[in-house]
């Protein structure tokens, strides 16, 4: 896919130099005088002649209202002639813009506000130029757009949990639709997803719901488990009388250990059969 963006531009700045390489006869009668003008008067031409751009920039000339060069000139010193030439100033540093809280319809009929940043450059100075009237502001509004198009295509549990997968499909989406205009998409984030505060309810007191629902179950669980034990150790003690006289004393000693003021006597069941017998 970027060999066949690259291709693709290529061929556009081709299509955009080829036809307009040619300055006809007028254009090279004019360009001739002012290149006699500029060295006749070369001391004073020689200051709007020299032009400088920056290092993060590079310069698109045009010549009689065509493009001269299929690069962009710069970074440092270059010249023009001063009747003929005009030039624009392209700066290639990555620029970031917000996309504003947009009110979107996801595909499960719930209306969410989702923002998100953007990450963009020029790649091609010339197509910036030549293709569109003001780069920086249509990828602003595309990037608009396409957060609305895409996300109008997810369900609500897709935009909660799928967020990189989706910056990733607007990042793609943005860098297609704007390789003619010269713009190279670096990153998407979907920065915030804002609900409705009666969905927010719901949902809050769904998870409750939920929770609650596996307290419960675990609970229950715990019961469970613990009954089974209690039938063990019921049928262990069963076939050690001795064993039962062991729980007495054991439960004596915790009873001591928390300094209580209660006290236990136990009875062993047969003394208490005996009495019951007697009767």
């Amino acid at each position: 896919m970027e060999m066949e963006s690259q291709r693709r531009t290529e061929l556009s700045k081709e299509d955009l130099i080829g036809e307009n390489q040619g300055l006809g006869f007028c254009g090279w009668v004019i360009f001739i005088l002012s290149a006699v003008f500029a060295f006749l008067t070369f001391f004073i031409s020689i200051f709007l002649s020299v032009k400088i751009v920056k290092e993060y920039e590079r310069a698109v000339i045009f010549r009689l209202g065509r493009i001269t060069s299929r690069k962009a000139k710069g970074p440092g010193i270059f010249l023009v002639l001063p009747c003929t030439d005009t030039f624009i100033k392209v700066d290639l540093r990555t620029v970031s813009f917000d996309i504003p809280p947009q009110e979107i319809l996801t595909k499960d009929s719930v209306t969410v506000c989702v923002d998100g940043v953007v990450y963009f450059r020029v790649s091609d100075p010339i197509l910036s130029v030549a293709n569109v009237t003001n780069a920086d502001y249509s990828t602003r509004l595309l990037a608009q757009t396409t957060l609305r198009n895409m996300l109008g295509t997810k369900n609500l549990s897709e935009v909660l949990s799928d967020r990189e997968g989706i910056s990733h499909g607007m990042q793609m989406s943005l860098d297609e639709a704007t390789d003619s205009w010269g713009i190279k998409v670096e990153r998407v984030e979907i920065k915030d997803v804002k609900l409705p505060m009666q969905l927010q309810r719901a949902m809050a007191a769904e998870a409750e719901a939920a929770r609650e629902a596996r307290a419960k179950v675990i609970a229950a669980e715990g019961e469970m488990n613990a009954s089974r034990a209690l039938k063990e150790a019921s049928l262990v003690i069963a076939e050690s009388p001795s064993a039962l006289q062991l729980r007495y004393l054991q439960t004596l000693n915790t009873i001591a250990a928390e300094k209580n003021s209660t006290i236990i006597f136990p009875l062993p069941m047969d003394v208490m059969s005996h009495f019951m017998n007697k009767k």
